[in-house]
């Protein structure tokens, strides 16, 4: 019912930028919170940052000061900049949407297909 497409990955130098991409498409009412989140080789997933219908952003320590985070409510998007990349930002990053599809106020979490960033020289 919702499709996620995620896009903006790529190799990039330490201290570089890239900025991530996520459409959200389909049976779509509304959109509550939007966020990403990574998953480095070998280790478990972890919210990145998130982003609320209001604006309002939480971040991860790790990359409080790096990167943010904004959405395009008429375009159903959230992005996600990243500047001052470092290896350890290396990862599979995920969008993740709650959207109402039947227009019931029930949000239901949903998850893009991801897209690799490779931090490296």
């Amino acid at each position: 019912q919702v499709q996620l497409v995620e896009s903006g990955g790529g190799l990039v130098q330490p201290g570089g930028s890239l900025r991530l991409s996520c459409a959200a498409s389909g049976n779509i009412v509304s959109i509550n919170g939007m966020g990403w989140y990574r998953q480095a080789p070998g280790k478990e997933r972890e919210l990145v940052g998130v982003i609320t219908n209001g604006g309002r952003t939480n971040y991860a320590d790790s990359v409080k000061g790096r990167f943010t985070i904004s959405r395009d409510n008429v375009k159903k998007t959230v992005y996600l900049q990243m500047n001052s990349l470092k290896p350890e930002d290396t990862a599979v990053y995920y969008c993740n949407v709650y959207a109402d599809v039947d227009g019931s106020t029930w949000y239901k979490g949903y998850w893009g297909k991801g897209t690799l960033v490779t931090v490296s020289s």
